[in-house]
């Protein structure tokens, strides 16, 4: 077992977890501007995005480059300036590291290496567009970025299609009319699902609809913006109900449960399928 106490002074430095505006910059906390302020470093999955933003605060702490293609060689040089008591802040383009952004990898190498981490709170995509969806919000499924071919996408689907919780993914506008059609023999045209795009910025939308209408509208409109999509939650199939063969057993034992004759003989007549007056006849006969 490890323990953190995150705001207790100590040799090493630390590594914070910065979120960054998913569109809009006033979305950008006072804590997280301090942060990157007061930050030695700022590991930036891209420089030049993060560039315009440190720009729009003022905010003139140094970057170095940190995403999927040089994390390898970047985390032991990293986790080098950590243990000399320097503050690094990691920060994606745009939202919360490590959701699907790089960032999990440093987290790692952070705790092995006895490293406090500390995650700011502040914007995140999905979520923002799971409390507005109009679809039950908890409980919720994260996966992030689908695969790009059919044929993996729809292994996925088979397999989550009917899980209660509501589905949660990103999707690029390239390719969410694709999803959706891959999605939909499979989750079944009538499934709930909102579409939401652009968030926070000026042309934020929501389409609302079953996967049938998403995919219809999505024939006849060209759309663009990074894409969440927000699946309703699946609905198991039942276990077969397990009755006895006889019918005077079976009253029987709802009558032990402590049902009337008359509730029993319905309640069995019911799951039993049949009339209620043929249980009736069987059990006051026999």
């Amino acid at each position: 077992m490890q323990k953190q106490k995150s705001y207790i002074d100590g040799i090493q430095g630390k590594l914070y977890l910065v979120p960054t505006p998913i569109g809009n910059l006033e979305d950008m906390t006072f804590r997280c501007i301090r942060q990157l302020k007061e930050a030695d470093l700022i590991a930036s999955e891209d420089t030049r995005n993060t560039k315009k933003l440190l720009t729009h605060f003022d905010i003139e702490t140094p970057q170095i480059s940190f995403h999927e293609h040089n994390y390898k060689e970047r985390i032991p040089q990293l986790i080098e300036r950590l243990n000399n008591g320097e503050t690094l802040a990691q920060v994606s383009d745009a939202g919360m590291p490590s959701i699907s952004d790089p960032g999990h990898e440093l987290v790692l190498a952070c705790i092995k290496s006895d490293i406090d981490v500390i995650a700011l709170p502040g914007a995140s995509a999905g979520i923002t567009a799971l409390i507005a969806s109009g679809i039950l919000p908890q409980p919720f499924t994260f996966y992030g970025f689908l695969p790009r071919k059919a044929k993996e996408q729809q292994a996925i689907f088979e397999e989550i299609s009917q899980l209660p919780p509501t589905q949660i993914f990103y999707e690029s506008p390239h390719r969410v009319a694709a999803t959706l059609k891959n999605m939909m023999p499979i989750y079944g045209e009538e499934r709930q699902a909102v579409l939401c795009r652009e968030l926070t910025k000026l042309h934020e939308e929501y389409l609302r609809g079953t996967i049938a209408e998403l995919v219809t509208y999505l024939a006849e409109h060209t759309i663009k913006g990074e894409c969440c999509l927000i699946i309703s939650g699946g609905q198991p199939e039942n276990e077969p109900i397990s009755f006895p063969d006889s019918i005077i057993e079976h009253v029987d034992q709802l009558i032990a449960t402590g049902m009337t004759s008359k509730e029993a003989i319905k309640e069995a007549a019911k799951v039993r399928g049949v009339k209620k007056q043929e249980v009736y006849k069987v059990y006051h006969t026999e």
